[in-house]
């Protein structure tokens, strides 16, 4: 019941910006698949599910003190705002800390300890290619180069009509 709770905590903190709210869900909802198909147990599922309704929640912070929402901004502000929401949700502090470790470190495809973090950056990325309009060649790149489950090489590949 908790992960419903956190979800109506983030469609508050993002209340009138229905684009961010989007996208979080469609990370949570690809995340959460890919978690359950690649066999993930239930302790990193619940981390992945969270860290994916959250994993953006840098963005707001990032903008009011750089005008900027960066990959690099974003993973600075976002574990203190993440931590302050898991907190008031009383999730259990070594989730909270798991959580804002993914938070702080979710634009950083070269540093993958842990097949949560692994998943999180597919599922973001399988939205980011739809909803940033990337070209193929750069979806080509990202699917043999930072994707390792099969899952997530599966949905992309159904997404984007890549048949290799």
């Amino acid at each position: 019941m908790k992960i419903e709770r956190l979800l109506t905590e983030m469609y508050r903190y993002y209340s009138g910006e229905p684009n961010r709210i989007q996208h979080f869900i469609k990370v949570h909802s690809f995340a959460l698949q890919i978690g359950r198909e690649e066999g993930l147990d239930e302790r990193t599922l619940q981390i992945l599910e969270i860290a994916a309704v959250v994993h953006d929640i840098g963005i707001k912070k990032a903008l009011e003190k750089y005008g900027s929402y960066s990959g690099e901004y974003q993973e600075l502000e976002g574990p203190p705002e993440a931590k302050a929401i898991l907190e008031k949700l009383d999730y259990p502090q070594d989730i909270i800390e798991r959580v804002c470790y993914l938070v702080g470190h979710h634009h950083s495809f070269y540093k993958i300890d842990g097949m949560d973090y692994q998943i999180l950056i597919e599922a973001d990325f399988l939205v980011n290619m739809h909803e940033g309009s990337m070209g193929m060649d750069s979806i080509l790149s990202v699917m043999r180069e930072i994707f390792r489950t099969k899952t997530a090489k599966e949905i992309c590949k159904l997404m984007f009509n890549i048949r290799e």
